[in-house]
């Protein structure tokens, strides 16, 4: 609820403090005093986009005040903490113009963007007026009217989630496709690679045992002669002879040296073990340096193919049959990808179902309702005395969408046989603020929060239309807030609170002022309205009358 206004300096106001209350404020005055300046002030706190020149003249800036009461559930409430501002039960908006035309808004007394002024704006203040291009007359808004008309939001929230599992589904299937397509490209390399890997079957650590073992066979031919020999200077007739013909004759000299030889024959004998050893080590080399001259054209074969998959494939040669795992992986993905995209195709068709089956439920709702919407109207348009006229709610087939696939829009026929159109390009000016009017009765459910305006919805109908009229507004006010501008003494009559604008000049300066009508003062104010400037008695009598009813 709007709970005050606070102008500085701004067109022909210099200083206006406004409280408003809940139910039915009015707000009267002459023609050109200045109340659709109180709409510019605040749709410019509320970030609209509106007149480029509002500082009054001489002022270096003008600014408004806004203050706002917020229900704990209040919608503007997540606007605020997604906006990363403070929330409290006051929501104080705060917007400055200056001269130059540089504009800075505060909210809750924190810097804050036209953008998000214009959110909030959204979840506080409903203005509908003749050019009501912000409410009733926007068709994109119709079928969230008529939803919020049919208590539809469960159901558009069950749609919105179908919709949002089959685009989940599409999205995923066309993840596959694109997936599947690219291995198919390299069906080919793969199917090739990992045959010639298979082939080959490459393991862990043999590409170095292979370089090793060919730089033996190549060095083969080199060091056998130095070998041999140092395996017949080992042997019987080498070392392994004359060690053993010293330790015989140590062991015959022993009988007699009393010990003294024991540890020389000790030491031959440890030596002659060690000698059988490099011998025998001697021997199994000699063995490896005995091959086949093909085996090493085998072993070069073999080494350089490794070496020659690794470079292929940038891998290094002892991670080729890792590398040939992953490959048999993609083949597999591949040869198993047509039946995945099957699973994928099912998922989309049974999302698809889901989505159809509540759309159509949905549709099926809002016809309902639309129907129910349209006797509405025709009992509220008889007593605005256009009991002629035909109001209906056209639902049409759209393009699918989270919300469904119905397009809304309220038509009107203004005459019987007349073809039905857009309210803003069929009704005249009066028709429309009473069609407004009635689709608002229609259409506001209780505990919205929004501060609802009324500029002038009244013009061109007097006697018991704008009686009507007022009546309606009444009623909209009930447990909320509405505020309306009117030249009605009927609308005018029906307000719970009254507001006079008034315009003053002091030398060469012309001020707009506002002051709050107190109730004795509401009779002479409903017959100025009535009787114009010279007030009668009959006028008063007919403004009593008006007050009384």
């Amino acid at each position: 609820m709007l709970r005050s206004l606070d102008i500085r300096d701004l067109l022909i106001i210099d200083r206006l403090e406004l409280a408003f209350q809940p139910g039915l404020n009015v707000l009267t005055g002459e023609t050109g005093t200045g109340k659709s300046i109180l709409l510019d002030a605040l749709g410019f706190v509320l970030g609209w986009r509106g007149r480029a020149e509002l500082v009054r003249a001489g002022a270096a800036q003008g600014e408004v005040v806004a203050a706002f009461d917020l229900a704990q559930d209040h919608p503007a409430r997540a606007i605020l903490q997604e906006a990363g501002l403070p929330a409290g039960d006051e929501l104080i908006l705060r917007r400055v113009n200056t001269a130059e035309g540089r504009k800075t808004a505060w909210v809750n007394d924190r810097r804050a963007s036209g953008e998000v002024l214009r959110a909030l704006s959204d979840t506080l203040v409903e203005l509908h007026g003749q050019q009501d291009d912000r409410g009733l007359l926007n068709p994109r808004a119709h079928r969230a009217l008529l939803d919020s008309f049919a208590g539809t939001a469960a159901d558009v929230a069950a749609t919105r989630a179908a919709w949002r599992g089959l685009a989940k589904a599409r999205a995923a299937l066309e993840a596959a496709e694109a997936e599947l397509a690219a291995m198919r490209r390299e069906e080919e390399y793969l199917r090739h690679a990992v045959d010639e890997l298979d082939r080959l079957d490459p393991q862990p650590g043999e590409e170095a045992e292979l370089d090793s073992r060919r730089r033996m066979m190549q060095a083969a031919d080199r060091i056998r002669e130095d070998i041999i020999r140092a395996h017949s200077a080992t042997g019987s007739d080498g070392a392994e002879g004359m060690m053993g013909d010293a330790l015989r004759w140590l062991e015959g000299a022993a009988t007699t040296a009393e010990g003294a030889l024991d540890e020389a024959i000790d030491a031959l004998g440890r030596a002659l073990a060690e000698l059988g050893e490099a011998q025998q080590g001697i021997e199994r080399f000699l063995e490896q340096l005995a091959f086949d001259p093909a085996e090493l054209e085998r072993v070069e074969e073999r080494l350089f193919e490794i070496r020659a998959q690794a470079r292929k494939h940038g891998v290094l040669p002892d991670d080729l049959g890792g590398f040939a795992e992953d490959l048999r992986a993609r083949l597999a993905a591949l040869d198993a990808g047509e039946g995945k995209l099957e699973d994928h195709r099912a998922d989309v068709s049974r999302a698809r179902e889901e989505y159809d089956r509540l759309a159509e439920a949905l549709s099926r709702r809002r016809q309902a309702a639309a129907a129910k919407l349209d006797r509405a109207m025709a009992a509220e348009l008889a007593p605005l005395k256009m009991e002629r006229a035909v109001f209906s709610t056209e639902i049409a087939p759209g393009e699918p969408g989270p919300e469904g696939r119905d397009a809304v829009t309220f038509a009107v026929a203004t005459n019987p046989g007349a073809p039905a159109g857009p309210l803003n390009k069929i009704a005249s000016g009066g028709e429309l603020s009473r069609f407004l009017l009635a689709l608002k009765v229609c259409l506001t459910g209780g505990g919205s929060g929004l501060t609802m305006i009324f500029d002038e919805i009244d013009r061109g109908v007097g006697g018991a239309t704008a009686d009507a009229v007022g009546r309606r507004l009444a009623r909209l006010a009930e447990g909320g807030q509405v505020l309306v501008v009117t030249h009605s003494p009927q609308v005018a009559a029906k307000g719970a609170h009254h507001w006079r604008v008034e315009k003053t000049v002091k030398g060469d300066t012309t001020l707009s002022t506002v002051t709050p009508v107190a109730a004795a003062e509401r009779i002479d104010e409903l017959a100025r309205m009535l009787a114009g400037d010279i007030i009668t008695d009959e006028a008063r009598a007919a403004a009593r009358a008006l007050l009384s009813a």
